[in-house]
């Protein structure tokens, strides 16, 4: 304890004697600071050891002192254990399990009292018409009133939105308790009704608002979670989690939501989504068979095909065709999805009409849906009467559908019943089911009710499978296999592999093949799902960008652009071709009214702060919000009402400020904090003294003084720095109480009051108080639009300052860069180039160009040393650079 006390003694005379010796290196400061302490120490070296903490004192004295201590000391390694990863990851995929079993059983609730209502009204067909159209409408405008109401960022997937979060934007309201509640009933109900909607989207970020709010309840525990990178650390674990208790596939989660929300991807966050998502399925699992659901742990869709002989090879081609035209199917899904929304925004009567009265578009889609799949009507032609859960085990089922000849009639069970029709074959009703639902899923998951758009997705897929599998069993009856034993073709694999290359087509992945796998419980077509999958990527991904991607695009959040294969090479832009050269600055020695005119012309949340106007060497960056405070304590009341009391105490006598100054140099004292003073009096002198000289050559000791002032702006102490701060506001409590009592009537009047701010804006500023950073990111002039690309996208910036030789001379932030890539990659392969870019040969010539500037660099430092200060000799060159 006593060294720690006089060493930090020691960095304060250290800050204190700063002045002196600021030229030295910083490594005679360490030594400087060591020797400080140590003779410190020595004088200290008669004083009495510090006395133990105060709560451990109490329990020191007595019999039974060491039993306590103990305890005490149990209890904190507790406290700090909650604080370790595998604790949260663990209350996470508790809490993700009970969410998501509980979820199930209101949905499966819901659904079979649909189906309840719809049996029980068998005798009337209107009536039961009724019951089946209005009993999903309910439901669907209470999910979308509900969600409208309480939280309307629960809308939708949150799948893109995530993805955002995670590049490092900030979305307002997005992970709060009120959008928790509202997404997870609103989900609930949006399923219950039977709707082509999936869970998976909403899922993510239904973990994704339970690892924030975790994180918040736990920090109570200790500081561990307020640390902006280890949030985002658990947002990508809580991703996978949302997937893989979803379906029960922790595997298939994780990689999935690598794939869907990151670009790059830390793998020290691996093991940490891993964890999570198997504790998670794990529980989700067992809460079915606790439930008597289920027997044992096993698969969501179990499948039994036959493992001694699963397929053909001859029947590999098959597969491939699965996958490429589930390719182009699931570009076409993305882009009707997208034209849905557009045509909704772009017809203003609708437009206009939709605004007005919410709820109607969702009861309208519902309506016409719900009556398109009405069993006994259209619905017979389409397996109407089945969930989602129902069609996909039907789906998935192993036996043949399609009558194989007289002598082996296939009799249709249970709930396989609802795809046999009596007047048409299961070629008909297949089709039919995959072209209905493909524009009902599409227009299902444009209404504003939080649904994905994974599991309708996937469900199609599977029928278009089963639809090829059913017809290659009927064109080869007894199988391919030519030697003595037959083996029939299995329409259930093929069902399997349209499922994942459908849904890895729509959502740009491939571990939709491992979820697959997860879903099923065999791993006996892993060669043919691979195959469909990738060829369905390959094909969907030269169409269309992936489903969340759009969805991104079409909500207008920040986003860039991928940067295709082979595309960097073609073109070599760089940043100052694209950079915005008139931006706005704040200098080292401007006054408050320089601040106002910055804030009112420009938006920037961040602000470059230059040495000076002639110079232009960046030396940080400072928030708005800081530049507001600083003009808003500038022109503050309190600020006034004292000036006013300057005024009338000046022809009253000195009798109270000086109580007024004595008390606040006391509690300022008490509050010990001697360090501030001493930094804060070199920092006026030098301000004032820069902003009296720019344009003449400083005096030798100038640029010292800048560098101190700088030094002191950017480690500010902030332990000081708090103390200071409560002294300063008791001070200016007493203060306030004093003015309030000597001046009853006597007010400003509002021309006084102008006159007094404007005074106070030709003041100049003092940036003491204000946070800087003192490291914001800067580009060169020169980096090329590659690299810029990889750097925003690995770091997550929104926007980078672009510097020559440390001079500021533009800024590039995301919308410039996203600009750039679309221009540069047109559609029709048409390459845009910025127009300083065409001039610029990729051969030598640009090198050529950039060794001369250096080599007239060099030999201007060789006749005369770079100044600190812009000298007029470097007036001109400041203009070009500008």
């Amino acid at each position: 304890g006593g060294t720690m006390a006089s060493e930090s003694e020691a960095q304060r005379a250290l800050q204190y004697e700063q002045t002196l010796m600021y030229g030295r290196y910083t490594q005679d400061l360490g030594t400087f600071a060591k020797d400080e302490a140590a003779r410190l120490r020595l004088q200290e070296g008669d004083t009495p050891r510090p006395r133990r903490p105060s709560e451990l004192l109490e329990y020191s004295q007595g019999r039974c002192a060491p039993c306590r201590v103990c305890a005490l000391q149990c209890q904190r390694f507790l406290i700090s254990k909650v604080g370790e990863d595998w604790v949260f990851l663990i209350l996470l995929g508790l809490v993700m399990a009970l969410v998501s079993w509980a979820m199930d059983f209101a949905i499966a609730t819901c659904l079979q009292a649909q189906k309840w209502m719809y049996g029980g009204l068998d005798t009337n067909v209107l009536l039961q018409y009724m019951a089946w159209v209005t009993y999903p409408t309910v439901l669907i405008t209470f999910s979308a009133g509900f969600t409208q109401i309480l939280a309307p960022q629960a809308v939708g997937s949150g799948i893109p939105e995530m993805k955002t979060i995670l590049r490092g934007v900030v979305l307002k309201e997005y992970l709060t308790l009120k959008t928790f509640v509202a997404k997870v009933i609103g989900l609930t109900c949006a399923l219950g009704s039977g709707m082509p909607l999936g869970k998976e989207g909403p899922f993510v970020h239904i973990a994704s608002m339970c690892a924030a709010l975790l994180s918040r309840f736990l920090s109570l525990f200790g500081g561990f979670y307020e640390n902006e990178a280890r949030n985002i650390e658990m947002l990508a674990a809580a991703c996978a989690v949302g997937v893989g208790c979803c379906f029960a596939a922790p595997i298939g989660g994780v990689l999935f939501s690598i794939e869907v929300t990151s670009t790059f991807f830390a793998v020290r966050n691996y093991w940490r989504g891993f964890f999570a998502a198997t504790f998670s399925a794990f529980i989700f699992r067992v809460l079915a068979v606790w439930n008597k659901d289920e027997e044992t742990i096993t698969a969501l869709f179990k499948t039994r095909f036959r493992l001694d002989f699963p397929f053909d090879l001859q029947e590999l081609p098959a597969f491939a065709v699965i996958g490429i035209a589930s390719g182009f199917g699931g570009a076409l899904f993305v882009y009707l999805n997208r034209k849905i929304v557009q045509f909704m925004r772009r017809q203003k009567t609708i437009n206009r009409f939709l605004m007005k009265k919410r709820l109607l578009f969702p009861a309208l889609v519902t309506l016409i849906i719900s009556t398109l799949t009405f069993p006994p009507g259209f619905g017979q032609f389409m397996a109407g009467q089945l969930t989602q859960k129902d069609t996909l085990v039907t789906l998935f089922d192993n036996q043949t559908w399609a009558k194989q000849g007289l002598s082996d009639e296939f009799e249709y069970l249970g709930i396989l019943e609802a795809w046999r029709h009596p007047r048409s074959n299961v070629f008909v009703t297949l089709v039919v089911f995959i072209l209905m639902k493909f524009w009902m899923s599409a227009l299902a998951t444009t209404i504003p009710v939080p649904c994905g758009a994974f599991m309708p997705v996937f469900v199609i897929g599977a029928a278009f499978g089963r639809l090829v599998g059913e017809s290659m069993a009927a064109w080869f009856p007894d199988g391919i296999h030519t030697d003595s034993n037959t083996y029939r073709i299995v329409p259930g694999g093929y069902a399997v592999v349209g499922a994942a290359a459908l849904s890895g087509a729509v959502t740009h992945t491939v571990s939709t093949a491992v979820i697959v796998f997860e879903l099923t419980g065999q791993i006996s077509h892993i060669l043919p799902v691979m195959i469909a999958v990738i060829l369905a990527n390959a094909v969907a991904q030269s169409l269309q960008p992936s489903l969340y991607d759009s969805i991104i695009r079409i909500k207008k959040l920040p986003y860039l652009p991928e940067l295709g294969w082979g595309h960097h090479e073609k073109y070599n832009v760089r940043v100052e071709d694209i950079m915005v050269r008139d931006i706005r600055y704040v200098t080292l020695n401007c006054k408050y009214r320089d601040l106002q005119q910055v804030l009112h012309s420009t938006k920037m949340k961040n602000l470059p702060l230059v040495e000076s106007a002639e110079s232009m060497i960046l030396l940080g960056s400072i928030e708005r919000a800081q530049v507001g405070a600083l003009l808003s304590n500038q022109l503050s009341p309190h600020r006034r009402i004292l000036a006013l009391r300057q005024k009338v105490l000046s022809e009253d006598g000195h009798r109270l400020s000086d109580a007024g100054i004595r008390f606040q140099i006391s509690t300022e004292a008490s509050s010990g904090s001697p360090a501030r003073p001493a930094l804060r009096k070199p920092l006026k002198p030098a301000l004032k003294r820069v902003s009296s000289s720019p344009a003449d050559s400083p005096p030798a000791g100038t640029a010292d003084h800048t560098g101190i002032a700088l030094k002191s702006l950017f480690c500010a102490n902030p332990t000081a720095e708090a103390t200071e701060g409560t002294a300063y506001q008791k001070a200016k409590r007493v203060r306030i109480s004093i003015v309030e009592e000597m001046i009853l009537g006597d007010k400003m009047t509002p021309a006084e009051i102008l006159e007094w701010e404007e005074q106070q804006l030709d003041q100049p500023v003092d940036f003491s108080s204000a946070k800087i950073d003192p490291a914001p990111f800067q580009l060169v002039e020169h980096t090329s639009l590659h690299k810029t690309h990889t750097i925003f996208s690995l770091l997550g910036l929104d926007h980078a300052f672009v510097t020559s030789i440390g001079r500021l001379v533009g800024m590039v932030s995301l919308k410039e860069l996203r600009k750039a890539i679309e221009g540069s990659l047109t559609g029709k392969g048409v390459k845009v180039r910025p127009p300083l870019a065409s001039f610029r040969d990729s051969t030598g010539s640009t090198t050529e160009a950039d060794t001369t500037a250096l080599r007239q660099l060099w030999d201007r430092h060789q006749h005369h040393p770079m100044p600190r200060e812009a000298s007029p000799g470097g007036d001109d060159d400041d203009n070009t650079a500008k």
